[in-house]
């Protein structure tokens, strides 16, 4: 991977729209793209969760943020006329597997129809010259062996929501063989493993059920101890979105469906990342496991990323120790009402000048 502040630096005054804003990864990955000085265009919901993470990350005034539904084709066609993106990242989308079993019409309403939403709105905006769909390491067809996924595996998600990524990628798929192929624009998909991080308050995820449970004091409930996840700090696989989108506005030969995930060493099982949290954090921290019964999730999800690794020379940057270590950092600014802004920059900071 070229050096991550030449890469930021590309970003300068680079129209930028990021679907998806609010949530998590989308106010980190506009934290970014805002210090590198592009100009950020954001469409997405009202944040989800009870956070005010984006409402506190020192972004909202320093972009165009619209509040929309990305199910409304002709405001999303509008916000496209109005502001002509050279890049778009599409992060928008129903994103927990728990959620899914409960919603499964709104989860499909909106990972493929928003996807076509905005593939439709690209194939009538010659303005845009890289476009990169933001899916996830469980589009895959799920055969429970432990070596990682590659990106020619059949695309067969379980559960909705991860069925729904698999069938936007699909879309992008069409869209690439029936339009972008002929227009001046290069197409990727990426496929990005678990991540964690500052700022995420989802329910049903682990590093979030862990934060809860430690600052009321309580033990932790673990309901998988055993399942294998490809974790890694939320700053992974923006800068590779970023490198990916970068890489093929300057040359379309570039564009395809990458995997984003850590080194095989840091897959591993939830017992062990809590077990890390519970270190890390102190205060006599532990943790249980607890079946509830729950809806099926795959035990066992590793990506291999060599594609990845031999296009752009990539590789990670933060092991999981150090994700876990940022993530508490954060969490504990959060909690003290300290100031997450700054704490924010220097994680960027620190990242991009890790070697």
């Amino acid at each position: 991977m070229k050096h991550k502040k030449e890469l930021l630096d590309f970003y300068k005054n680079k129209k930028v729209l990021v679907t998806g804003h609010t949530g998590f990864k989308g106010t980190w990955l506009c934290k970014i793209l805002i210090n590198a000085g592009a100009k950020v265009v954001g469409y997405a919901l009202e944040p989800t969760t009870m956070s005010d993470f984006f409402y506190i990350s020192d972004i909202e005034e320093r972009m165009d943020s619209v509040i929309s539904d990305i199910r409304d084709y002709d405001n999303l066609k509008k916000v496209f006329e109005r502001t002509r993106p050279e890049i778009v990242i599409h992060m928008a989308a129903q994103p927990l597997v728990r959620y899914s079993y409960e919603n499964p019409h709104y989860t499909y309403e909106t990972n493929v129809m928003g996807t076509v939403n905005i593939c439709e709105c690209i194939r009538m905006a010659p303005y845009v010259k890289s476009f990169i769909n933001i899916t996830t390491d469980k589009v895959y067809k799920n055969n429970e062996w432990e070596w990682g996924y590659r990106e020619n595996e059949p695309l067969d998600g379980y559960d909705p929501y991860s069925n729904s990524k698999s069938c936007s990628e699909l879309v992008t798929h069409s869209y690439i063989n029936s339009f972008f192929s002929d227009m001046e624009i290069a197409v990727s998909t990426a496929r990005a493993g678990n991540v964690i991080g500052g700022g995420d308050f989802s329910a049903n995820r682990i590093i979030p059920d862990c934060v809860r449970a430690a600052e009321k004091g309580e033990k932790i409930v673990v309901r998988n101890p055993y399942s294998i996840r490809p974790y890694q700090h939320v700053l992974e696989p923006l800068f590779a979105y970023l490198m990916i989108a970068k890489e093929q506005y300057e040359n379309k030969s570039y564009a395809g469906f990458y995997n984003v995930g850590p080194d095989e060493s840091d897959c591993i099982t939830t017992g062990e990342l809590v077990s890390c949290f519970c270190e890390k954090w102190g205060n006599n921290v532990t943790w249980t496991s607890h079946c509830d019964n729950g809806p099926h999730e795959a035990n066992f999800l590793r990506l291999d990323c060599s594609k990845l690794k031999k296009t752009f020379g990539w590789k990670p940057t933060w092991n999981v120790e150090m994700a876990v270590e940022k993530t508490i950092e954060w969490t504990k600014i959060y909690l003290s009402k300290a100031d997450i802004v700054k704490c924010m920059d220097e994680h960027i900071k620190e990242f991009v000048e890790h070697c």
